[in-house]
């Protein structure tokens, strides 16, 4: 359990919008629980409204309980296996599959696959997230790595924050550059309104840096096929920088809402197509590439004859 005490210093709002601007790690559903549930306290008095006025000079109590920890079970869902050995293994997570449980994502998730398919993945890196090295968004497809033993996890973590594994994604985005390639370094951190999205926020306001190439592979008429890679990994990273440079990812259900091609998609048409790492044990060059998924060819398919 962790308490805050904290003190109003700007114009007045809504409670829960005034503590997520404050709190940028809790979602804005867990926010309002805590409101609700009496876990708040407004100038010594407990605060269960969450559309209450603060403003200035407003002091308020703030008890984060500690979260109770999802029982995990194996699942036998299917995988699409790129590379496996006794140390790691890169699946090619298709869409519509959540990395790891969740409020609302307690089973079906790939967590869930991995637990039956590696028993005693439990425990390594730690108990909700056992393996799990980086994600990918529950619409994003393509390669991911899942470390088998807590010397690969730390050693393939390690390769991220040095930034010497290398993630490639392939997307189709709204708009045409200008140039061929270019590099995104923008702050990222939790959109102050809307909970569900991540924002360019300044580092001074809670953002992290965050930095993106990109090149273009194909010019189709209003769109473009492009490849980015990741030089940190922030969560949306690439949907909020693609977006933030004006060309959001063709489908994407935050980022490029009310943006129609005329075509139905199932979600952003953002793949992790190429992954190249450094084998924890042996120390050889490891690559893995996920074939495209069968909308990307379709669409382009599509966009190729529209604009020939």
């Amino acid at each position: 359990m962790n308490q805050l005490n904290l003190e109003v210093a700007g114009k007045k709002e809504r409670l829960d919008a005034w503590m997520g601007s404050q709190l940028p790690d809790l979602s804005r559903s867990r926010l309002q629980k805590l409101i609700e549930q009496g876990y708040i306290q407004l100038n010594g008095q407990i605060c269960t409204n969450k559309n209450t006025k603060v403003g200035q000079g407003d002091r308020l109590k703030i008890t984060i309980p500690d979260s109770q920890p999802l029982e995990l079970t194996a699942e036998a869902i299917e995988l699409d296996i790129l590379y496996e050995d006794d140390y790691l293994i890169i699946i090619n997570k298709p869409a519509d599959l959540v990395v790891h449980p969740a409020p609302g994502h307690e089973s079906g998730t790939l967590v869930n696959a991995l637990l039956h398919h590696c028993p005693n993945l439990v425990g390594i890196g730690g108990i909700q997230r056992p393996g799990i090295v980086h994600r990918l968004d529950k619409d994003t497809t393509g390669a991911i790595v899942i470390a088998k033993t807590d010397q690969a996890h730390q050693h393939l973590q390690a390769q991220l924050k040095t930034k010497t594994a290398r993630r490639e994604y392939i997307a189709l985005v709204h708009g045409v550059p200008k140039t061929e390639t270019g590099t995104i370094d923008l702050p990222i951190g939790r959109h102050r309104s809307d909970r569900q999205k991540m924002a360019i926020i300044a580092v001074e306001k809670g953002g992290r840096n965050a930095v993106t190439h990109w090149q273009v592979k194909e010019r189709l008429g209003n769109y473009t096929l492009m490849e980015f890679r990741l030089e940190t990994g922030r969560t949306h990273q690439i949907r909020v920088h693609s977006s933030q440079i004006g060309h959001p990812i063709l489908g994407d259900p935050l980022y490029s809402s009310g943006r129609s091609i005329g075509i139905n998609l199932p979600g952003q048409l953002l793949h992790a197509h190429r992954l190249i790492l450094v084998h924890p044990v042996t120390g050889e060059s490891l690559e893995a590439i996920a074939p495209l998924p069968a909308i990307f060819p379709k669409v382009l398919a599509i966009l190729r004859q529209r604009n020939p």
